[in-house]
Parts: C-alpha cells; sequence; structure tokens
C-alpha cells in the first residue's frame, strides 16, 4: 500500500479487524516515515455501470459516492462510522438491484431518501447540488415542501 504522505510503498498492517457490519475489513497501517492511515477492503461483486444523464457510462465508483456524501455531511453531527455504514448500505442496495447499468438518477434518489433519514441539513444540501437548483426561488421551494420544516 502506497503512504499518502511520503509516496512509498514500504508500509505495514498494524491492527486489521472487521468493520461493526461485516461489509468490510478496516486495516491500520504505519508507514516508514511514521504516517499512520486507515484502509478499508471491501468485496466487490460485479462492475456497475453508471448511466449518467448525457448517455455516457462510467465506472461505479464507490469513492465518488463516498465524497459527496461527506461533502453533505460535513460539520454535521454523524460520526464517521455511522456514514460508512450509510454508504455501505447504498452500494449494496445498488449491488442488490442486479442490473449491470445503473442510471445516476437512481443513485442519486437512494442517497436521497436516505440522508433525509439521516441528517434533513444534507439532505438539503445534497439536494441542492444533485437537483441543481439555478436560483433562490428552486431552493425555497424545495424546502417549503419538506415536513421537517413546516412542523417549525
Amino acid at each position: 500500500m502506497i503512504c499518502s504522505i511520503c509516496k512509498k510503498g514500504e508500509t505495514s498492517v498494524v491492527d486489521s479487524r472487521p468493520t461493526e457490519d461485516g461489509t468490510a475489513i478496516r486495516r491500520r497501517r504505519l508507514c516508514v516515515c511514521g504516517a499512520r492511515f486507515t484502509t478499508f477492503e471491501r468485496v466487490q461483486y460485479r462492475e456497475i455501470m453508471v448511466v449518467k444523464k448525457n448517455g455516457r457510462k462510467s465506472v461505479f465508483d464507490r469513492d465518488k459516492l463516498s465524497k459527496s456524501i461527506f461533502i453533505a455531511l460535513k460539520k454535521r453531527p454523524i460520526d464517521t462510522e455511522t456514514t460508512e455504514k450509510f454508504i455501505s448500505r447504498i452500494s449494496r442496495s445498488l449491488e442488490e438491484l442486479g442490473q449491470s447499468e445503473i442510471s445516476t438518477s437512481t443513485i442519486g434518489t437512494m442517497v436521497m431518501e436516505g440522508l433525509k433519514e439521516l441528517d434533513p441539513v444534507a439532505y438539503v444540501r445534497f439536494a441542492s447540488v444533485y437537483r441543481n437548483f439555478r436560483e433562490e426561488k428552486d431552493f425555497v421551494q424545495f424546502v417549503d415542501k419538506l415536513d421537517v420544516y413546516k412542523k417549525r
């Protein structure tokens, strides 16, 4: 494994254990430069192609999904373990669909539904990018439809 700090491949595994949900192996690594970092090893059942709105296709990238979810949850009171479970649940759901090609709208809908339950603020953040709000009124109309905010 290449160290993200010094870029050398001289790392060793210090600790290895399954994640809480059992879908991956978490490995703590130590580099000769002294840096410590964590890696995750997951089973990939099949290669899923993501079909974008313009028709282009690309291989499903769990890291890309993770980044967008972590951005939506930035500075929210959701711990990393809960976030990782959520991302694993989305990935497993996509694999369980049994399709080799999945549209970005299917993935976006799954993420939005999950975030709505997990954290309403992250849900609105993700929706603002996913739904591509162009003007303030688009955002206001979306928020007005939310049950969470109507109770206030």
